[in-house]
């Protein structure tokens, strides 16, 4: 990313921190019985896990080679947006596949053609402007939504709802923050 340095060591700091409560998620679930809706909390922990230490990785060491595994990983959460079963389910995948392309369109913007990524470094405009605007919409809007979710949850079941929730809340600042740069 360019700017402060310090904006990166911060917006690293809070992706790390909420890839990482995410993959204790994971770890901690492990001994929880399968049924379907366990599985789609596991996926959305392991996804958003993924996400975070990425976006932690990307702000500190950006690159084009960020922009391959998330491409990846965008097509098949979005083949399976298209291909599952259940309103909620495909939802999900669908945030999850629009922040993985968001992920692989800023690693590719912030390169700016060149391998090392010097073009987003020196202040050159890496991305286009028009995609780069629709998706700092869906990104401030889904960090609004899910931050008036946690506002709203008061303080019944704080361990079981509002953190998760706090947590992608955070990411969304974060996929903003990092939009912002683009």
């Amino acid at each position: 990313m360019h700017g402060p340095a310090l904006v990166s060591w911060l917006l690293a700091a809070l992706a790390a921190g909420s890839g990482g409560y995410c993959g204790w998620r994971v770890r901690r679930r492990r001994s929880e019985p399968s049924c379907g809706e366990h599985r789609s909390r596991h996926e959305s922990d392991v996804l958003e896990a993924a996400m975070g230490l990425g976006m932690a990785g990307m702000a500190l060491l950006p690159g084009v080679f960020w922009g391959w595994p998330y491409a990846l990983l965008a097509a098949v959460l979005l083949v399976g947006a298209l291909a599952g079963r259940g309103r909620g389910l495909r939802a999900h995948r669908l945030h999850h596949g629009i922040g993985a392309l968001a992920m692989a369109y800023m690693a590719l913007a912030m390169a700016g053609g060149s391998p090392g990524g010097h073009a987003a470094h020196h202040g050159q405009p890496g991305g286009l402007p028009v995609l780069t605007g629709v998706l700092l919409v869906y990104f401030g809007a889904y960090a609004l939504w899910e931050g008036s979710r946690v506002l709203t949850s008061g303080g019944a079941a704080v361990a079981a709802a509002p953190l998760p929730r706090a947590c992608r809340a955070a990411m969304g600042i974060g996929m903003f923050a990092m939009l912002l740069t683009v």
